[in-house]
C-alpha cells in the first residue's frame, strides 16, 4: 500500500500520526487503549462527583474526592515509576487495567459510604498512577526514534478529545443506564483497553548484565537521584513542575473572572474553560502534523512561555472574548510543552530509567498542581482574578526564562558524555 504524499518524509518514509496509527499496529493498540480508558474515567469521574454531592450535599466532601483521585497517589510517584522499571511494561498496563476495572465495578455494585468509597477511589487512582509512566516509557518500543513526537501528540490529541467526550457521554447514559450503569461502562472501558494491549509486545526491564537485584524501594530511590543528577530530564522536570506550580489555579481563576469581573453567566464560564480545551485538541493536532520538523527543545521553551503568557495576557482582557482567545492560544501552548517535554524524556533518559522519571514527574506535577491550588486560592482571596491570573503568568513567564537559559547548556553536556538513548 503506497503511503499518500502528505504522509511521506523526503525519503519515502511515513510520518505523521496517521501513518503511525496505519502502520504500527502495537502503537495503534495503545493509543486505542488510552483513549478508550480516559473515556471512560471521565465518564466516572462525573459519576462520583454528583454521587458524592448528592449523598453529603457537601461540596467538601466532593473536593476530597478530587484531592484523594488526583494528590494523594502523586504522593506515591517513585514507587510507581519504579514498578514500570522493574517488571514487563506490557504485563504492568494489562494488570493496571484488569484492577481499575475491578475497583470501578467494585464501586458501581456496591455504592459505598463515603468513606469506603474514598479508599476505593485511591486504591483505583494509585493503580491509574503506575499505568501512566508504563505508558509512556514503553512508546520507544513501539516507533520508530524519529516518530516520538508524532506518537506523543498523537496520544495527547486521543486523550484530551476523550476527556472532553467524557463528561458529554455521560450526560446522555444518565437517563438510560444510572449512576451504576455509568460507573459499569468505565469499569468495562478498562476490560476493554487490557484486550486491546494484549497486541502489544513484551518490553522487558532493561538492566545490567548480572547486576545484583535491589529492592523497590532501592530502585525508587535510584530514580529520584537520578533525575537530580540528570540535566536534561532535570532541567525539563523542574521548569515543567514551575510552570504548572505558577499556572495551575488558572481554573479557579477563570470562574470568578468571568462572574466577578465581567459579570458574566455561567455559559461564559463553560466557553472560558472550554477555550483551553479546544486548544489543546488544535495543538495536539498541529504537534503530530509537524513530527520531527519540530525541535523539541525549542517547542518545550515556546509551550511554556505561550502557556504563561497566555494566563498573563488573561488577566489584562477587557472582555470575555478576549480572554476566550487567550485561553484558546494557551492551549495550544500546553499542547507543546507536553509533546516536547516526554519527548525529550523518552529520548534522553536511559530506557532502565524511564518509568522511575515518568513517575517522578507525574507525582511532581501534581503536587505543584495541589500547591497551586491552595496558594492560588489563598491570593484569589487576598485580590481578585485579573491579579491572580497576572501573578501567575508573570511566574510561568519567569520560570520559562530559566529553563531557556538552563536548557541549551544541559543539551551540550549530556551530548559531550553520551548519544541520546
Amino acid at each position: 500500500m503506497s503511503v499518500p504524499a502528505s504522509d511521506s518524509d523526503a525519503s519515502g518514509r511515513g510520518t505523521g500520526a496517521l501513518w503511525l496509527l496505519r502502520r504500527h499496529p502495537a502503537f495503534r493498540a495503545l493509543w486505542g487503549a488510552r483513549v478508550i480508558s480516559f473515556t471512560g474515567d471521565s465518564l466516572s469521574l462525573v459519576a462520583l462527583m454528583l454521587y458524592v454531592a448528592e449523598q453529603t450535599g457537601q461540596a467538601l466532601a466532593v473536593s476530597v474526592l478530587l484531592l484523594v483521585g488526583d494528590f494523594a497517589p502523586a504522593l506515591l510517584g517513585p514507587l510507581t515509576g519504579a514498578i514500570s522499571d522493574r517488571f514487563d511494561l506490557k504485563r504492568v498496563m494489562l494488570l493496571c487495567e484488569v484492577v481499575q476495572g475491578a475497583l470501578l465495578a467494585l464501586i458501581a455494585f456496591t455504592l459505598p459510604p463515603l468513606p469506603v468509597l474514598l479508599v476505593l477511589v485511591a486504591a483505583r487512582a494509585i493503580v491509574g498512577q503506575v499505568f501512566q509512566p508504563a505508558s509512556r516509557a514503553v512508546v520507544p518500543a513501539l516507533v520508530r526514534g524519529e516518530d516520538l513526537e508524532a506518537a506523543n501528540a498523537s496520544v495527547g490529541f486521543g486523550t484530551q478529545a476523550a476527556e472532553a467526550l467524557g463528561p458529554l457521554l455521560a450526560a446522555a447514559m444518565f437517563p438510560l443506564v444510572g449512576l451504576r450503569g455509568v460507573l459499569l461502562v468505565d469499569a468495562a472501558s478498562f476490560l476493554l483497553s487490557a484486550v486491546l494491549l494484549r497486541a502489544l509486545p513484551s518490553v522487558s526491564p532493561a538492566r545490567e548484565k548480572d547486576a545484583p537485584p535491589v529492592s523497590l524501594f532501592r530502585q525508587a530511590r535510584d530514580g529520584l537521584l537520578y533525575l537530580w543528577r540528570a540535566r536534561v530530564a532535570r532541567v525539563v522536570a523542574l521548569g515543567f513542575c514551575a510552570v504548572v506550580a505558577f499556572n495551575g489555579v488558572d481554573d479557579v481563576a477563570l470562574v470568578l473572572l468571568a462572574k466577578d469581573t465581567f459579570q458574566a453567566g455561567d455559559s461564559a464560564v463553560g466557553l472560558l474553560l472550554g477555550a483551553v480545551g479546544l486548544g489543546l485538541v488544535a495543538g495536539y493536532a498541529l504537534m503530530a502534523r509537524l513530527g520531527a520538523g519540530a525541535v523539541m527543545p525549542v517547542m518545550l521553551v515556546l509551550g511554556f512561555a505561550v502557556s504563561s503568557v497566555g494566563n498573563l495576557l488573561t488577566g489584562l482582557a477587557w472582555a470575555v472574548s478576549a480572554a476566550l482567545a487567550m485561553q484558546a492560544v494557551r492551549g495550544v501552548g500546553i499542547a507543546a510543552m507536553d509533546v516536547a517535554c516526554h519527548t525529550l524524556i523518552q529520548r534522553w533518559v536511559p530506557a532502565g530509567m524511564r518509568g522511575r522519571v515518568f513517575g517522578n514527574l507525574y507525582g511532581a506535577i501534581g503536587v505543584a498542581a495541589g500547591l497551586s491550588y491552595v496558594a492560588g486560592g489563598l491570593l484569589l482571596d487576598a485580590t481578585s482574578a485579573p491579579v491572580t491570573l497576572l501573578v501567575a503568568g508573570a511566574g510561568g513567564t519567569l520560570a520559562t526564562l530559566v529553563v531557556a537559559w538552563r536548557l541549551p547548556g544541559a543539551l551540550r553536556a549530556e551530548a559531550a558524555t553520551r548519544a541520546p538513548d
